[in-house]
């Protein structure tokens, strides 16, 4: 009986030690990236698509946009949505080196429109509901394989403005559709791509019947 061969052992690469802003006041800019923690920076190329999207939606006018960035990690989107103009950017991250670093880079760029929250991404967001705080762009970008978007998408239906959209990002494709999960069922997509292992969304929230 012939020996099935040895299975080789799958590496990741490494995380990138610097991510770039694509556009705006800090175009090029780089953001260094904590090699900790199982940081995984959203990829140049899809924030560019990403942001070319919103940016469509929202006939370039960043001005009146409030954002939250409930898993920060590099800070890529929420600095993003900052050097574009954006109004005001909550970014959340549970881990203290990482908000340090954020803070880091907010001096080095003046971005007075940055709050940075230590805490919890889910708590963040049932406390941000509770008080009634609303966003007109929110990013979900957690880590994969934890279901952090089946627990965090729930949520944020009360933390989404009127219009507002939701970028959610996966490393397996959302079962839309008839047979979508209940976490899932009150968003439609509108946008959506796929780059290497990143499947990425822009949703918002269907019109009640």
């Amino acid at each position: 009986m012939q020996k099935k061969p040895a299975k080789v052992p799958v590496h990741r690469p490494p995380p990138p030690k610097h991510v770039r802003i694509i556009g705006g006041d800090w175009k090029r800019t780089q953001l260094p990236v904590l090699d900790a923690l199982g940081l995984r920076p959203t990829p140049d190329r899809v924030r560019e698509t990403v942001f070319n999207w919103i940016s469509h939606l929202r006939d370039n006018d960043w001005s009146g946009a409030n954002v939250l960035d409930l898993f920060a990690g590099s800070g890529a989107l929420g600095f993003e949505a900052a050097s574009r103009g954006a109004q005001s950017v909550v970014m959340v991250d549970t881990h203290s080196p990482v908000i340090r670093q954020l803070e880091t880079i907010k001096d080095k760029l003046h971005a007075d429109a940055v709050t940075l929250l230590r805490a919890d991404a889910l708590a963040a967001a049932q406390s941000m509901a509770l008080r009634g705080q609303r966003f007109d762009l929110l990013f979900l970008d957690p880590p994969y394989q934890q279901s952090l978007l089946e627990k965090s998408l729930p949520l944020v239906t009360k933390l989404v403005s009127q219009d507002g959209l939701v970028y959610a990002e996966s490393g397996t494709p959302l079962p839309f559709g008839d047979e979508a999960p209940e976490w899932l069922a009150p968003w439609e997509p509108v946008r959506e791509d796929k780059a290497g292992i990143v499947f990425f969304y822009l949703l918002r929230l269907r019109a009640a019947t």
